[in-house]
């Protein structure tokens, strides 16, 4: 059967690439204009936006809210380190092809216990799983380092043939591994993109929106939430395969329940409702706590008020509010 050409035709996709396209260029032309320290926040920033993306599909597309991604964040982190410290090869696509497939696995079993309950169970029961996984690499010192962690030096990028050696080793790691990241942040965004613009994204959206309505519409619930749980753990794990060679260094502190309240933190802030909310969240929380950590030994009370703040104002975060502000702007003048 031909299509129909009068048929109205999905251009989401298309409208996705109009807006980024501004937005990309901006970055690629971004390490011309400021120094190597600005580059390293900003690639900060855009692995806290991967991170974000995974997690936002559980909470704004599935209606689950986890505690506990910062165990897939972090095994993704350790599982470089253990890899640097076993296999020994410094390749950073090395480590994604070993690194995807473990932290994929560890949340198919995390999730398969998880989405059996639903609510403050949910939350509650991926905070304990995230906490016996944190519990393990702080005790487990003679294969985590403990306390003290794992060092992780720079890798060779592109199957070795970009390598940092030398006096200006540091700054050609920092510009060379900005723009890989920025690559696998394009790649993401599409992904995502696809994935809650198919029938799989609007059954998780039918599903968040009413539960009981899928369920007579013959959908099966469980399983389109033990895949949602398997694709946002996947996204956040990515996210640490590529924050700790930039970190050097991986400790239990990335296994922490504060951590998976940061990421909550970064998609809260740009906004959960919207898809680019958890990019802009992202970013902007890795600016905010940066300047905050050196403005003062207070700082988590800093962003206490901030995230207080954001309730009652913004309660639909940054992307939110400019959208409805935009909206307002354009009914005036109309």
């Amino acid at each position: 059967m031909k299509p129909d050409p009068s048929a109205p035709r999905d251009h989401s996709l298309a409208r996705l690439a109009a807006a980024m396209a501004p937005v990309l260029l901006l970055l690629i032309l971004l390490p011309t204009f400021v120094d190597t320290y600005q580059i390293q926040l900003v690639t900060y920033g855009l692995i806290a936006a991967i991170a974000a993306l995974g997690f936002n599909l559980l909470l704004g597309y599935t209606g689950l809210l986890s505690f506990g991604h910062s165990a897939y964040f972090g095994l993704g982190a350790y599982t470089v380190a253990f890899v640097v410290q076993r296999l020994g090869p410094h390749s950073m696509e090395f480590y994604i092809l070993i690194g995807i497939p473990a932290v994929a696995i560890a949340s198919a079993l995390f999730g398969y216990v998880c989405v059996r309950h639903t609510r403050i169970f949910f939350g509650i029961l991926t905070l304990a799983i995230s906490q016996v996984v944190y519990s393990l690499a702080l005790k487990l010192y003679w294969v985590t380092g403990g306390s003290d962690g794992l060092r992780v030096p720079r890798p060779a990028l592109l199957l070795g043939l970009l390598n940092f050696s030398g006096p200006r080793g540091f700054q050609q790691f920092i510009t060379s591994y900005y723009y890989y990241v920025l690559a696998i942040f394009v790649v993401c965004v599409v992904l995502m993109w696809v994935v809650v613009h198919s029938p799989f994204g609007k059954a998780l959206q039918a599903i968040r929106d009413n539960e009981v309505r899928a369920r007579f519409l013959g959908l099966r619930i469980r399983r389109f939430r033990w895949i949602s749980f398997l694709v946002s753990g996947t996204f956040t794990g990515l996210a640490g395969i590529l924050w700790v060679p930039l970190n050097g260094l991986t400790t239990p502190d990335v296994l922490y329940w504060t951590f998976s309240g940061e990421i909550v933190f970064s998609a809260l802030l740009g906004g959960f409702r919207n898809f680019t909310g958890p990019i802009v969240g992202g970013i902007v929380f890795t600016y905010l706590k940066t300047y905050a950590v050196a403005t003062t030994e207070y700082w988590q009370l800093l962003l206490g008020v901030v995230l207080v703040t954001l309730v009652l104002v913004l309660p639909t975060g940054i992307v939110g509010g400019l959208s409805t502000l935009g909206l307002r702007l354009r009914k005036g003048r109309s």
